[in-house]
């Protein structure tokens, strides 16, 4: 009974190879299972709700069709793809839903769900709203203001002054063109400028009519034929990129290379129970695609700029004399004087700028070459 009870209880001692085997198959079997319940757990089915009810959102730039071809289309159209079925963005164009300097009020009140313009453009009620757009001579370069924003204090700015305003959130900003004026006759000196009726954003508007420009605003799709029938005599809107894009360069005679600013500055924004209502991972896919957008324009624009003042040739090229502009440049510091005083924030804004103005001539070439 002894040898009886041993042997069942010993059992046979096994093979290990035979052991491991079986473990791997197992193992194997227990895994498959599991990676087929994790797909129709959380694959399937929640993609199959999803694609059948779609978190939706209506999202207008303040560019025109051609121009948002680029600056963009590109981004909407790959984060719907990146949203698999759980989000569709709908996309319009400048004053397609709402004229462009109503954008804020119709984000605010859940017209739209999403904006991309500038600040100034958009009439935002903030005391910093005047530095979006251009704001003469505060950038050189379009790798500027990403820096102004990531290191230099202006994203924490912008924040601060958009969480004091109800129901709109403040997602971020980034750089476009420079500026540059084109016009039907040319501008030889700045008494050329005289008289000139341009189309333009408001900030930069209002520093070149110190020099006679004349800003006029209207709706984006008209200019082309405001340019044509002499309403307008010129555009200070853009770079050679979007001149050429758009094609304004089709109907202005002139390009001036003196820029009065480096890099355009423009934020994507959205209505804060809009933007609640998404899941954290669409929140963070959404940030990823506009920082895709702004590197997407950092190279269009960077390339087709001096690929355009080169090979370009639908516009003849003008410059105003160094020792003129340079008097430009001057008075842009008076300008800035005169709108720190807004308010103490706007204050702050053009003391960073006059820092990053002076952190950059002292770093020399490449930052600086004059």
């Amino acid at each position: 009974m002894k040898d009886e009870k041993t042997i069942v209880e010993t059992p046979e001692k096994e093979n290990p190879q035979n052991s491991r085997r079986e473990f791997l198959k197992t193992a194997g079997t227990v895994a498959a299972g599991a990676v087929a319940a994790s797909a129709t757990t959380f694959g399937k089915a929640p993609y199959a709700y999803s694609a059948s009810n779609p978190i939706k959102w209506r999202l207008q730039t303040y560019s025109g069709a051609p121009l948002g071809a680029h600056v963009i289309k590109p981004q909407i159209e790959a984060f719907n793809r990146a949203a698999y079925g759980q989000m569709e963005i709908e996309l319009y164009y400048a004053d397609q839903l709402v004229p462009t300097n109503e954008l804020f009020r119709a984000m605010q009140n859940g017209v739209i769900d999403a904006v991309q313009s500038d600040d100034a453009s958009m009439a935002s009620p903030v005391d910093i709203n005047v530095f979006g757009g251009y704001f003469p001579f505060s950038t050189r370069y379009s790798l500027d203001l990403p820096v102004l924003f990531k290191y230099y204090g202006l994203d924490k700015i912008w924040k601060e002054a958009y969480d004091e305003v109800k129901n709109v959130e403040w997602l971020g900003a980034g750089a476009w063109d420079p500026l540059h004026i084109f016009t039907k006759e040319p501008i030889r000196k700045l008494a050329d400028m005289k008289g000139k009726r341009v189309f333009g954003v408001p900030t930069a508007g209002k520093f070149l009519s110190r020099y006679g420009l004349v800003p006029v605003t209207l709706p984006w799709d008209d200019i082309e034929v405001a340019l044509q029938t002499g309403e307008l005599d010129g555009v200070a809107w853009c770079g050679f990129t979007e001149a050429y894009e758009v094609g304004w360069a089709d109907v202005c005679n002139y390009a001036l290379l003196n820029n009065v600013t480096g890099a355009w500055c423009g934020s994507y924004f959205a209505n804060s129970k809009s933007w609640a209502k998404i899941p954290p991972h669409l929140q963070e896919l959404f940030k990823l695609s506009m920082d895709s957008s702004h590197y997407y324009r950092q190279v269009w624009y960077w390339g087709g700029e001096a690929k355009l003042r080169v090979e370009g040739k639908k516009m003849e090229l003008t410059t105003i004399p160094a020792e003129e502009w340079d008097t430009v440049v001057k008075d842009a510091q008076e300008f800035w004087d005169e709108l720190a005083s807004i308010s103490p924030r706007a204050a702050k804004v053009v003391q960073i700028f006059k820092d990053y103005s002076k952190v950059m001539e002292k770093a020399g070439v490449p930052y600086r070459y004059s």
